[in-house]
């Protein structure tokens, strides 16, 4: 028999028996919350085991998810890292939180001191502040950093954050200064002998002229045509060397070439010159002939062309284990030298007046430097004013090939 004080006693301890149970899993738990480290969720028995449990099966699941994001970040850095423009993560204040390689090496950034910079505190352009502060942004802007140009668009992403672009546009931006340049020099360069042809044509139509001066005007008509005909030649030229496929692997016998471009420029100069060749070829090279003789015959017709009368125009030819190499040198006038970096440009002359009075269409050194680059060869240029100028075209050893036995035994006959 149980008394009733007996009861209420089994009853106080069974529920501060409970209590202690809650409350314990409830301090570990709570032990737990303060420090969360990932797989050291405590655990439970009764009721709390299966509280505990989902508890773990969260966190667990958790873990994953943030290891996903951690990889779905890593390879986006990754990613971005792998672009060849530049990608600045940018706040709602314009302050940069991240950056790749490619914006920190095009802008001058620190990834790491300047995070948290604003972005208009680092690129002072006023173009650059000016886009990133107006409401409504039409295009990229291009600001100037040192010798490059950079094209920086800003592109709004999530919330209140911009992506801020950055691609080197320098090599755009010269090609387009030279194709403006191009066809500005084109129109100049037909506009003026056709504007001397439309003017003898209205005089020879509107006045009655004797006819020794009509065959005058007629004379200088036909030189401006003929000046007009070697443009359109040269330029049709050019348009070839760009557009057709790289030259054949063909044998092009060097001395016979040589000689030829000696037999032209003795021609050309008329016995004003001293014209010699010296060396004696033992390679041929490998490309196309028509290609090659007309770069060696620029480069002798200019050095005739720009050689006073009674200088001297040499033409060399030299083998070496290196390769062989085409050289044109003269006493004539020289040229400065800022010049020398933009000889190879279309239409770029030295002196307009004079590339014009010798006949020159400026169109010269750029079907040169087109129709070696074809044979991986490329051109040296040394000159001083009023000493003379030294063109070398260095033609590299897989483009040669010893010259064939006959004409190595005809050389070695006549030395």
């Amino acid at each position: 028999m149980v008394g009733p004080a007996t009861g209420w006693a089994v009853f106080s301890l069974g529920l501060l028996a409970l209590l202690v149970y809650h409350v314990r899993h409830l301090a570990r738990l709570a032990s737990w919350l303060a420090d969360p480290l990932p797989g050291k969720v405590p655990e439970g028995s009764g009721t709390w085991d299966e509280v505990l449990n989902a508890l773990h099966k969260y966190e667990r699941a958790a873990v994953r998810r943030e290891s996903q994001l951690e990889d779905a970040l890593t390879r986006f850095r990754r990613a971005a890292q792998a672009l060849p423009d530049g990608v600045i993560m940018l706040d709602a204040e314009s302050r940069i939180e991240w950056c790749n390689n490619a914006a920190a090496a095009q802008l001058g950034l620190d990834p790491r001191a300047d995070v948290g910079q604003s972005i208009v505190n680092l690129l002072r352009a006023p173009q650059f502040i000016d886009y990133v502060t107006a409401r409504e942004r039409a295009a990229p802007v291009r600001v100037q950093i040192g010798n490059a140009i950079f094209a920086l668009q800003l592109v709004p992403y999530g919330e209140s954050q911009k992506l801020l672009l950055s691609r080197d546009v320098t090599q755009a931006e010269r090609l387009e200064t030279m194709r403006r340049d191009f066809v500005a020099n084109v129109s100049h360069e037909l506009r003026t002998p056709l504007t001397v042809l439309v003017g003898f044509l209205e005089t020879i139509r509107e006045l009655k002229l004797d006819p020794q001066r009509t065959r005058d005007y007629l004379g200088m008509m036909q030189e401006q045509a003929a000046r007009m005909h070697r443009i359109i030649e040269d330029l049709l030229t050019l348009s070839v060397l760009e557009s057709a496929p790289p030259p054949t692997a063909e044998r092009v016998s060097t001395r016979p070439l040589l000689e030829r471009l000696r037999a032209d420029a003795q021609a050309l100069s008329a016995g004003r010159h001293r014209i010699s060749l010296q060396g004696t070829p033992a390679f041929d090279l490998l490309g196309s002939e028509s290609e090659l003789s007309s770069a060696f015959g620029n480069l002798v017709s200019n050095a005739i062309r720009y050689t006073p009368q009674d200088g001297e125009v040499r033409i060399l030819w030299r083998d070496s284990a290196e390769g062989s190499s085409f050289t044109v040198e003269d006493t004539g006038i020289g040229i400065a030298p800022e010049h020398l970096p933009r000889l190879t440009e279309r239409f770029y002359r030295v002196d307009r007046s004079r590339s014009r009075e010798t006949g020159g269409t400026g169109l010269g050194l750029a079907i040169v430097k087109h129709a070696i680059a074809r044979h991986q060869a490329h051109l040296d240029v040394e000159s001083k004013p009023g000493q003379g100028s030294r063109f070398t075209i260095r033609f590299p050893a897989k483009r040669t090939v010893p010259a064939e036995p006959d004409l190595v035994h005809t050389r070695n006959s006549s030395a």
